[in-house]
């Protein structure tokens, strides 16, 4: 009997030497993987959500905190649009960017036969009422627009403004309700801050690309606008996202969807993306197409001095202590500047309390502003501190609004309809001697008689039209039917039979 309790004793003894041994290694093993877990905690990008039961993963779980761009993707793509152009043989315009390093892509398949050009690009809807942003390299000469939505409804496009110092142009569409890219602020765009590029490159629609902003304010001579050329301004935000040919007038957007700016050029000598893409900052863009759509055309704000950047060399030579600021080198008489006290040889550190290191910083704040603004300047001179009020004023030095006739827009309410002096531009390539573009169409006349925005009234029963107010004139002395006489941009001669009765309620 004390045999059989003891081989028991020895039994239990092993059970329970067993059993502490494999609880013991189990304790350090879970110590283990714990230890593991707490590892690889330290590089999981995002955290994961708790779950009952094994679910679908959650996309956000793979991506870093901030980096989901499905969101700012799905906001921004109903609003980018594609622009097509087309340019006959004949125009004087057709040929002005061969040799631009642009982001300009041409068609394959050209239907309408030889001498005739056609483009494409992106452009930008920025008002539910149709108003969309591009670059005026996408449309400059073109004989006829088309803006195709992303649900790919068409429409003929109206030009409404361009402006060639800063690559930009303001189109109109006749539609409402669209969808539209809010503006953002590229003030507070940095490097190292992840975009999103979209437009339609290579014809492909709705593309969307990432990247990081790679620098601001880049200078890289691109923009040769024929006028005005001392008027450019390049001070681009660079970007790593990876735009082609058709992406000229897209979206540069931050990660919320907002506008940043509008896609520009690229760094390349191929004519493809080669690792960097420029945009116009969205705070140049908003004041150009406010311009555009108020007076007609840039009401461009001047303080009236020539600039240079400051490098060591300068520094040295101009007796600065530090490499910093702009230097001016020359002062105009009677500008701005000029009344404020300003001279050569000062240096400008910053306007309205922002720093400018080089001259597009500088050139970018100033022509935010228009005629008659007063900007805070601060600046060196002799390497003393100074800071003044300085007026800003136009081309002709005066701080009046340029408004020109030939871009007045006039809402004429009997017709429900704006309208305009027809261009110089549209005279050569349409061939015409007079005339007056329709920029938008209400309900009205027009409207019942069908016309389409875009359309140029040359004549008004035999009668030529030079100014709105020929028009006006004719349509208030009478109560009758009149025949308008005109064109659409493509060429295509139209008769419209107007009736100006009032209908009987």
């Amino acid at each position: 009997m004390h045999q059989y309790k003891f081989i028991l004793g020895i039994l239990l003894a092993s059970v329970f030497s067993g059993v502490f041994t494999l609880g013991g290694y189990l304790m350090l093993q879970e110590e283990e993987i714990k230890e593991n877990i707490s590892d690889k905690q330290h590089v999981v990008l995002s955290s994961y959500k708790d779950s009952e039961k094994e679910t679908e993963p959650d996309y956000d779980s793979y991506v870093p905190q901030g980096l989901n761009f499905t969101e700012a993707s799905e906001k921004v793509i109903p609003a980018v649009v594609h622009i097509k152009t087309r340019y006959s043989g004949k125009s004087a315009y057709s040929d002005l960017l061969d040799g631009m390093r642009d982001l300009f892509g041409d068609e394959e398949g050209n239907p309408h036969g030889p001498g005739t050009k056609l483009s494409s690009g992106s452009g930008v809807i920025i008002s539910a009422d149709g108003y969309i942003a591009t670059n005026n390299h996408v449309v400059e000469g073109a004989d006829a627009i088309e803006v195709v939505l992303n649900d790919k409804r068409s429409y003929r496009a109206v030009l409404v403004g361009t402006d060639p110092t800063t690559d930009l142009a303001l189109l109109r569409i006749n539609e409402h309700e669209l969808p539209f890219v809010p503006y953002g602020n590229s003030d507070n765009v940095k490097p190292g801050q992840w975009v999103l590029a979209i437009g339609n490159p290579f014809d492909l629609t709705s593309t969307v690309t990432a990247g990081i902003v790679s620098a601001k304010a880049r200078n890289i001579g691109i923009i040769k606008s024929r006028n005005a050329p001392q008027l450019n301004i390049e001070s681009f935000i660079q970007t790593d996202a990876a735009v082609n040919p058709g992406n000229s007038g897209g979206a540069l957007v931050d990660l919320k969807g907002n506008l940043i700016g509008i896609n520009t050029a690229i760094a390349t000598r191929t004519g493809y993306y080669a690792g960097y893409s420029f945009a116009v900052p969205v705070a140049l863009v908003r004041k150009i197409m406010d311009d555009l759509l108020e007076f007609g055309e840039v009401q461009r704000a001047l303080m009236g001095v020539s600039i240079i950047d400051v490098d060591a060399r300068r520094a040295d030579l101009y007796g600065l202590d530090k490499v910093e600021g702009v230097y001016i080198d020359n002062v105009t008489s009677g500008g701005g500047a000029d009344e404020a006290g300003i001279s050569p040889g000062d240096v400008i550190l910053k306007i309205n309390g922002v720093k400018v290191d080089n001259t597009s910083e500088l050139q970018e704040l100033v022509a935010r502003n228009r005629p008659g603004d007063i900007i805070k300047v601060e600046y060196k001179r002799e390497n003393e501190a100074k800071e003044v009020e300085v007026q800003l004023k136009n081309v002709n030095n005066t701080t009046d609004v340029i408004r020109s006739v030939k871009t007045r827009i006039v809402t004429v309410e009997k017709l429900g309809a704006e309208i305009t002096a027809i261009s110089d531009r549209d005279k050569e390539i349409l061939n015409l001697e007079n005339g007056l573009k329709i920029i938008r169409i209400t309900e009205g006349k027009l409207r019942d008689a069908r016309l389409e925005e875009g359309f140029i009234i040359t004549h008004i029963d035999k009668m030529p039209l030079e100014t709105p107010e020929d028009l006006i004139e004719a349509i208030t002395n009478t109560n009758k039917e009149l025949l308008l006489e005109g064109i659409y941009p493509d060429g295509q001669k139209v008769f419209y039979q107007l009736n100006l009765e009032e209908e009987e309620m």
